[in-house]
């Protein structure tokens, strides 16, 4: 397979965890290249259950390298757990699992500002998880940042450290007039045996990318979260805080754009969303609490309940456009199964006026009102297909319709069950 980027094409969830270790058999390095431990990746193999936060969730795969790129904020607490979790469950990273010298570090103190700053919002919360993921980005674009590089030397951490506890406790105490109940000397503690933990693991993660690929190795580019959830292409300012969207892969893992040969969107087949922000095609009655329950939408990182709704190919082709997706990856196909009808939402009206395109600002989107076609859905259970013929009439016909509302970018794999081997490789439709 060649080089790849894996994206969301909607707000996250979308799958990408499964997808990813699905061509991960096809791959020799899994590199993540942005977000934190706010995106939680799930996999399930054998009946075993793996939520990844950071680590990429190529890592149960014997054999293949692992990177948390540049472009990643760091939890190191969260990171050595995950660790730790994979070791009891009998698998080894010794020797394919690294963390770029040059990610920047989420600490503390910046749960702390995250957890104020959103409480301070009151009824316009964003709806953040608090994981200090924002504010560690904001140090970083502020070059007061702490990088996992850092670490080399202690007492450069340490002087970083202080001044960045400084500055965090009077941004809490004044600006959000919140208690700060953190112990800088405990913590300091605490992270000098974290430190011995996770030296061994930070690597100029570039340059082995790089000697990866003249090697002949194949690259698979994991991202976080989704499309829209981008802090400039997204429904801002209800996103995350970094770019999620194919190109930031360059930047957030430190390789140049012909390192990427294709892009593969994943798309869930109806929409989800955490959090605040406009949906259109939310459904909030009995259906969308059956996607729910079905699909058991609820967050990998905090457990809250997700938002369900129909599928919107306004948003997909919005996302094909700004991706440049290449093929597409059809997920949670079998929540489907049971309903007489499904909507599919073709196009907007916005004060009357109808388009096919993505508003250009939030406050249009919160005005949108979809316009959907109805197709007939499939009764049967459809989580035992083994091969696109297996699949019901209607099901393949609601995925050419998705095919066909999406400017006809082809289908690579259809998904219809948790299990990695529920996923059906698709050619030619």
């Amino acid at each position: 397979m060649p080089n790849a980027v894996i994206v969301g094409t909607q707000w996250g969830d979308e799958g990408k965890a499964k997808v990813i270790d699905y061509l991960t058999e096809k791959s020799d390095v899994i590199i993540r290249f942005q977000g934190g431990s706010n995106a939680g990746h799930t996999v399930i193999v054998d009946g075993h259950k793996f939520v990844f936060h950071l680590v990429p969730s190529g890592i149960i795969t014997p054999g293949k390298v692992c990177i948390v790129g540049n472009g990643v904020v760091v939890d190191m607490e969260q990171f050595l757990k995950e660790v730790d979790d994979l070791m009891e469950s009998g698998i080894s990273v010794e020797g394919r699992l690294m963390i770029s010298n040059l990610a920047h570090l989420v600490l503390p103190y910046h749960k702390a500002i995250d957890q104020a700053s959103e409480s301070s919002r009151g009824e316009s919360r964003i709806g953040t998880t608090g994981r200090g993921i924002g504010p560690a980005y904001a140090d970083k674009v502020s070059r007061i940042g702490v990088r996992a590089g850092d670490l080399y030397e202690w007492d450069i951490f340490c002087e970083k450290f202080k001044a960045g506890f400084a500055s965090a406790k009077q941004k809490v105490e004044l600006l959000h007039n919140a208690p700060f109940d953190l112990n800088e000397e405990e913590i300091l503690e605490r992270y000098s045996k974290i430190r011995e933990r996770l030296l061994p693991f930070i690597k100029d993660t570039s340059y082995y990318i790089f000697d990866a690929e003249r090697a002949g190795k194949k690259l698979l580019f994991e991202g976080a979260q989704g499309t829209f959830l981008d802090v400039d292409h997204g429904t801002y300012p209800y996103v995350t805080s970094s770019n999620t969207i194919s190109g930031s892969a360059c930047t957030g893992a430190g390789v140049g754009p012909l390192s990427i040969n294709h892009c593969i969107g994943i798309v869930k087949a109806y929409t989800t969303r955490v959090g605040n922000g406009p949906f259109p095609t939310e459904l909030t009655d009995s259906t969308g609490d059956m996607l729910r329950d079905v699909g058991k939408e609820f967050g990998s990182t905090t457990g809250r309940p997700r938002r369900c709704g129909w599928f919107d190919a306004v948003m997909v082709r919005k996302a094909i456009q700004l991706n440049g997706i290449s093929r597409l990856a059809l997920t949670k196909l079998d929540v489907l199964s049971g309903l007489s009808e499904i909507k599919v939402c073709t196009h907007y009206e916005i004060d009357g006026w109808r388009t096919d395109q993505f508003p250009p600002n939030t406050q249009q989107y919160e005005r949108v009102t979809p316009v959907y076609n109805i197709i007939p859905g499939w009764k049967r259970d459809i989580s035992g297909c083994k091969k696109f013929s297996d699949l019901p009439s209607e099901a393949v016909n609601y995925i050419k319709q998705i095919r066909e509302l999406c400017y006809g970018i082809p289908a690579l794999i259809v998904s219809v069950g948790p299990e990695r081997s529920q996923t059906i490789e698709v050619d030619g439709i």
